[in-house]
Parts: C-alpha cells; sequence; structure tokens
C-alpha cells in the first residue's frame, strides 16, 4: 500500500499511462483523494480510491489508466 502521508494538496495525479488526471485538492477520509474542481474537465469534484495509487513521489501514481479513471465517482 502506498504512503498516503506523502500526499500533498494540489500534487498532480498520474494514471499508469502517464497522463495526469488532475490535482488533489486534499484526502476525504482514508480511502479517497478528492480532486480539485479547477483540474476537472467537468467543473466538478471526482474521487479517487486510496486503492487505486501504485506509488507517491512528487505526484501521485496511480496503476489503473484513464480509461477506468473515466468513471471516477463525481461530487457535486
Amino acid at each position: 500500500m502506498a504512503d498516503v502521508s506523502k500526499i500533498k494538496e494540489h500534487m498532480d495525479v498520474i494514471d499508469s499511462t502517464g497522463k495526469n488526471i488532475g490535482q488533489v485538492d486534499h484526502l476525504e477520509g482514508n480511502d479517497k483523494i478528492k480532486l480539485t474542481r479547477s483540474s476537472s474537465p467537468d467543473g466538478q469534484h471526482h474521487f479517487v480510491p486510496v486503492a487505486w495509487i501504485d506509488h507517491v513521489d512528487t505526484h501521485v501514481h496511480l496503476k489503473k489508466p484513464v480509461n477506468d479513471v473515466s468513471a471516477l465517482q463525481a461530487a457535486s
């Protein structure tokens, strides 16, 4: 499991193909990353499950491709 304590506000979230899918707004509980509205094409917050994280360095790297990530849960 990735070290979620390394996740910081406004870090880029990168899918497994290297595509930037958004920026971290904050951690929502212990199991989700909330992405910023401004980094979303539809202007809404989206959530990424912590279980999808491969590793964290200067970015949050996911172990899933954008095809799977496109189905992220939207939050109003």
